[in-house]
């Protein structure tokens, strides 16, 4: 836990009833916002995970599709700032360091002045959590309406009182991209089209091919790339399978096999490697956009459900991850071109070689008839 954390978390256990009784804001009717006056608005997504975020892009989408002319600023964490870069709908980024020595006088000074420089609605998209920073954020901006969802209260407390438009929650199981588009339908916002989306620059994928070359791979190579780490160890399928897979894939389909994997994950990829007869070639050290660069000229991506499914997504690319104990209907990235594959325990231990290759196979054949 940081030390922004720690001091969050106590302020909220010990103060927050105190707070809501002082600066609440008094709630307001949706119908009460002038919706064609809006010129400026912030979406505050600072607090969540790699996947969280990037499921919030659709609402983005829809956003900038509601207003064209507006000027959209996104906040987001030092963290989850790799992939919000360069975001075709957002006009500004604030980012928020996690590390408090990162706030340096200068920098405090420039991410104040940007933010009080006049929103007209600022939304909170707090979908598995809620954080009191990014409310707080979205409180400071001075927007004169402040949006967001009137789920996860704060214990203690009568409402999310730092939002003066709450957007009710839909109950049961709904996808996480759903949700987020949920929160920005009170304004007129809204898309049909709820894929995952992260903006690449044609160099970087330029020096990531070159980089490919130099490992001997020929320009313009078919390849399934193999991601087998994720954070969390249940939601790891056997690394030994993955290397399997992407044989029996390779084989079939005259591809070659690139290999990836996170820090402390090298193990990992060395037992997918050692299954591939030498034909596989490792990549390390990546940073999060060449990664995704990496994603994007591969011709299918096998995976878990970690950030990294996400990321392949949000290029386009097709993949085949293997789901545990999250669910898919809720957590596998939008689209029939991604497909999850769980077994019958919900554990990854029980998933199949077999089925991991029919499910990619099925992928394979139909972006060739394609």
């Amino acid at each position: 836990m940081t030390p922004w954390n720690w001091i969050e978390q106590q302020f909220k256990r010990r103060y927050l009833r105190l707070f809501e009784a002082a600066f609440g804001r008094l709630p307001v009717s949706p119908g009460a916002m002038d919706l064609e006056r809006v010129r400026r608005i912030l979406v505050v997504r600072q607090h969540d995970q790699l996947g969280d975020f990037l499921l919030s892009t659709p609402a983005l989408r829809a956003l900038r599709a509601r207003f064209p002319e507006a000027r959209i600023g996104l906040v987001a964490r030092g963290y989850t700032e790799p992939v919000a870069r360069h975001n075709r709908y957002v006009d500004e980024l604030f980012v928020v360091p996690e590390a408090l020595d990162r706030w340096t006088p200068a920098y405090t000074r420039d991410f104040a002045r940007r933010l009080f420089s006049g929103w007209d609605v600022a939304v909170v998209l707090n979908t598995v959590s809620h954080s009191l920073t990014s409310d707080l954020i979205a409180r400071f901006s001075r927007a004169r309406w402040t949006v967001g969802p009137s789920h996860r209260r704060f214990p203690g407390t009568q409402r999310n009182f730092l939002y003066n438009v709450e957007v009710p929650v839909a109950e049961g199981t709904r996808h996480q991209s759903q949700r987020n588009v949920d929160i920005v339908r009170v304004l007129g916002a809204d898309t049909q089209d709820l894929h995952e989306e992260l903006t690449l620059l044609d160099r970087e994928v330029q020096a990531v091919q070159q980089r490919l070359q130099r490992q001997g791979l020929a320009r313009g190579a078919r390849f399934v790339l193999v991601h087998p780490g994720a954070g969390k160890p249940r939601n790891r399928w056997p690394a030994e399978r993955f290397g399997l897979a992407a044989r029996e894939l390779a084989r079939n389909f005259d591809l070659q096999v690139v290999v990836t994997w996170g820090p402390g994950e090298q193990e990992l990829g060395e037992r997918v490697l050692a299954q591939l007869d030498g034909q596989g070639v490792g990549f390390a050290g990546l940073t999060l956009r060449e990664f995704a660069s990496l994603c994007r000229l591969a011709d299918l991506v096998l995976c878990n459900d970690t950030g990294s499914m996400h990321v392949a997504a949000a290029v386009g690319t097709s993949l085949v991850a293997v789901f545990g104990p999250t669910d898919p209907a809720e957590w596998k990235p939008w689209g029939e071109e991604f497909v999850a594959v769980r077994g019958a325990d919900h554990r990854c231990s029980s998933v199949a070689v077999g089925q991991v290759v029919e499910a990619a196979k099925a992928l394979l054949e139909k972006g060739a008839r394609d």
